[in-house]
């Protein structure tokens, strides 16, 4: 799956490079594509800091590569999080969402991160943006009960796996955390809760530029 998805980013990356033609662009927008071109080869070959540097100076040139670039940060993010370099990961998503601040799917793989570090209310800020963005994703909603449930919110958690089931009536993991969720408010219990079984961020890739 990350094989597939890493030749379909370079694929959308070089052939977004290459919708100019070099007869009809100008100075600045002939070094832009490129630059985005040479962007697109250092992300097949995953040197990610190598195309980092080529797609900020293309995106410099010609806005239109702006998303590569945010795309390329994601990507780098997700390399780190799979490297356990953490915080690093949290830093390139961080960027993205610079650049592209209405893909909830970003927030999603920093919360990801954030969960890993233990750092719930960071992780449950991005899920409740990435829920603005995309308000029907059974997911978020999931994983946000979860940190509602680790954090003893069960009002909270509740809330969430209710607009799960009104979502998804049939969902099994939100049907289980209810059951799970009013045995603790009849028995005031302080058991912690399983986490979700549905993949979380890291899962999930940049989307085509």
């Amino acid at each position: 799956m990350k094989k597939n998805f890493v030749f379909t980013f370079i694929a959308a990356l070089a052939l977004c490079a290459a919708q100019l033609s070099d007869a009809q662009a100008t100075k600045d927008t002939k070094e832009a594509n490129k630059l985005a071109r040479d962007g697109a080869e250092a992300s097949k070959n995953q040197e990610w800091d190598k195309a980092v540097d080529l797609l900020r100076k293309a995106t410099a040139l010609d806005h239109k590569y702006a998303p590569n670039l945010a795309a390329v940060y994601q990507q780098r993010g997700y390399a780190a999080a799979t490297n356990q370099q953490f915080q690093d990961a949290i830093s390139d998503y961080g960027e993205a969402i610079k650049i592209n601040p209405e893909d909830p799917r970003i927030y999603e793989q920093r919360a990801a991160v954030e969960m890993k570090l233990n750092n719930m209310d960071k992780a449950l800020a991005d899920y409740s943006e990435a829920i603005k963005l995309k308000p029907n994703e059974v997911r978020y909603y999931l994983y946000r009960s979860y940190i509602y449930e680790t954090k003893g919110d069960i009002k909270n958690s509740m809330a969430d796996t209710e607009k799960v089931l009104k979502i998804d009536p049939n969902n099994q993991e939100a049907k289980s955390r209810k059951t799970r969720l009013e045995a603790r408010q009849s028995m005031n219990s302080p058991l912690p809760p399983p986490p979700p079984k549905t993949s979380p961020a890291a899962a999930h890739t940049p989307h085509k530029p």
